[in-house]
């Protein structure tokens, strides 16, 4: 038996047993929603953003794509919105993706960053669950009615994740 100590290897576990957690954390956080009364499908409002942010904001575009991809598409397919799955999955983490790209690239005040990665994933979700819904329910005008709830999603968890994230970021550093 080879008792060596590898970093890569601790480092691939790390990295492994996190995007796990975030898959987790937003499966769960998606699973717990609240369907909107308004106007054609409505949309629904759930807290499944707050841990895809953190992931993305925290440990970077790889673990956001993952978390947000995975975690919602999962809630999808267990759920009665199993048609949205590949849409999400799409979407979602095209979202994860973009603001933990955004988080790792762009210079500047933290807060301001995380506030402009969650931005780009709002425009993300609303454009893609616009185009999902006309695919899916063949109506340009229907869609609309899903807007409110996509950015009452996004934005509320904006306002947990931004001004949390630069504290988290320290602590997950010290991991």
């Amino acid at each position: 038996m080879n008792s060596t100590y590898s970093p890569i290897e601790t480092t691939k576990t790390k990295a492994l047993v996190i995007s796990a957690l975030f898959i987790a954390l937003t499966l769960i956080a998606t699973m717990i929603n609240i369907k909107l009364p308004i106007m054609g499908n409505g949309g629904l409002i759930h807290l499944g953003n707050v841990p895809l942010f953190i992931a993305a904001l925290i440990y970077g575009k790889k673990t956001g794509a993952i978390a947000g991809a995975f975690g919602m598409c999962f809630s999808d397919l267990i759920s009665p919105w199993a048609a949205w799955a590949p849409f999400t999955f799409v979407i979602v983490g095209a979202m994860g993706f973009l603001a933990g790209l955004i988080s790792e690239k762009v210079p500047g005040k933290r807060e301001l960053v995380y506030t402009l990665a969650v931005a780009v994933a709002l425009i993300i979700k609303i454009v893609g669950y616009y185009f999902a819904e006309v695919i899916l329910y063949g109506n340009w005008i229907q869609p609309f009615g899903s807007i409110p709830g996509n950015v009452m999603q996004v934005v509320i968890a904006g306002i947990i994740v931004v001004p949390l994230a630069g504290r988290l970021k320290k602590r997950a550093g010290q991991i």
